[in-house]
Order: C-alpha cells, then structure tokens, then sequence
C-alpha cells in the first residue's frame, strides 16, 4: 500500500475550546503574526484540506499569501499554492466558492459514492470529484492523495474534519493556538466533539512546543511516531 501523506492538524480555538461562534460573521481567532506562520506552514505543503461546511460557510481561499514564499514554491517546481482538498457526503458545494475559482492549483474532491455523479455535474471542470466510499473514508482518500504525489497534507479544519482524522490515528502533528478570550455559547463549534480518540488520560499526546505570538498562544503536539518527519520533495502530478 502506497504510504500516506504525513499529516498536520491546524487550528485556532477560544480558551474554551470553540472554533467560531453562532453568529453569521467569522469569528476572528488568530491575529497577523500567527497569520504569518499559517502561511509558512502551507507553503511547506503539498495540499490542504477543509472540510463541505468550511467551504459553505467560510468561503476560504486556501492560498499562499506572500509573494516570496510563492516564488520559493515555483522555484521548487511546485504550483504557488498547494493542491486543495475537500471531503464531501453530499456533495453540495457551489462552483463559484473561492476554493474552486482562486489561484491555479489543482482542486480535488472526495465525494460519498452516492453523490459522486451530482457532484460532478455541478462542479464540471472545476476540480477532479474522487469517489470516496460510502460515507467518505479518509484513509482511502490519503492513499489516493498520496497517488497523486501529495506527501504532506494541511488539514485546517473544520472541527468535524479534525475530530474525524484525531479519532482514525490519522493525525502526525496538531498545532493548536488558543485566543484570549471566551466564547461561552454551547450552539457554537467546537475544535471536536464527543468521541473515542487515541490520546487520553492513559496516552498523552506529546507537547513538542509552546510558542506565544502575539495575544495567542500556539502549542504543537506530536501525535504519531512519524512527527518532524522531514518533507520530501516532490510535487503533485
């Protein structure tokens, strides 16, 4: 079996534990300079992957910001972006989102059997629909990626998404920053549910750095023995 990418887990939450609130506007959790390493970290990658309802409701572009790290990445012979992944059961996902009309990288969806052929439709030549089983299965998904030359994946969140990579053992590396404040509203969403996961009480994940930057805190944690694992240089096909 084709080796799976190595996996890195990014994401910003209130200090109790919520990633936005219930209202329609975004809620801003990082600030510029933790905006800036984000950035870094993508360049560093081979694809990041959001989840449908990060696509619906955040409307996220999923690009490199810095014009040099873009140069760097085209010097390397990669896109200046990395490749953008979604997972999707339904496929519901609008053609004119920004995840498939900004920047010129590769878009891929990872669609439940059931809806591959709606997605298809809707989305035409706007990104490649994969048909993922039924529901999606994540571990397949990463061996597909991995076929297509992704050997470091980004997956920025939604809390589903990242719940669902935690409880599978998929993860090698989480980087969590927590912002100075509360939301204090159990309607909103949270970093991750209920669920059984491989760290615990009995398996503590392994804290590998604390950083502050700024008025956030980031803190990484190794979760798998492939952690710091060093890029490899190849590009996606």
């Amino acid at each position: 079996m084709t080796r799976r990418p190595y996996v890195l887990l990014s994401c910003a939450a209130s200090i109790d534990g919520y990633i936005d609130d219930a209202t329609e506007e975004r809620l801003l959790l990082s600030n510029a300079e933790d905006l800036d390493r984000v950035d870094a970290v993508r360049a560093d990658c081979d694809a990041i992957l959001v989840g449908a309802q990060t696509v619906r409701r955040d409307d996220p572009r999923l690009l490199v910001r810095s014009p040099r790290r873009r140069r760097d990445r085209v010097a390397r012979g990669l896109p200046e972006s990395p490749a953008k992944v979604t997972v999707t059961g339904g496929g519901d996902l609008d053609p004119q989102a920004r995840f498939f009309t900004t920047g010129e990288t590769e878009r891929i969806v990872y669609c439940a059997s059931q809806a591959v052929a709606k997605a298809r439709e809707r989305l035409g030549d706007r990104a490649t629909v994969v048909d993922g089983g039924e529901p999606v299965d994540l571990e397949r998904a990463l061996v597909d990626l991995a076929g297509r030359g992704v050997r470091r994946l980004m997956v920025e969140g939604g809390g589903g998404v990242h719940a669902q990579f935690l409880r599978a053992g998929l993860a090698d590396e989480l980087h969590l920053v927590v912002a100075p404040f509360f939301v204090g509203d159990r309607q909103a969403p949270r970093f991750v549910g209920e669920g059984r996961f491989p760290w615990h009480s009995g398996r503590r994940a392994r804290v590998a750095e604390v950083r502050q930057l700024g008025d956030v805190v980031l803190t990484r944690y190794a979760l798998s023995e492939r952690f710091g694992e060093p890029r490899e240089p190849e590009s996606i096909r």
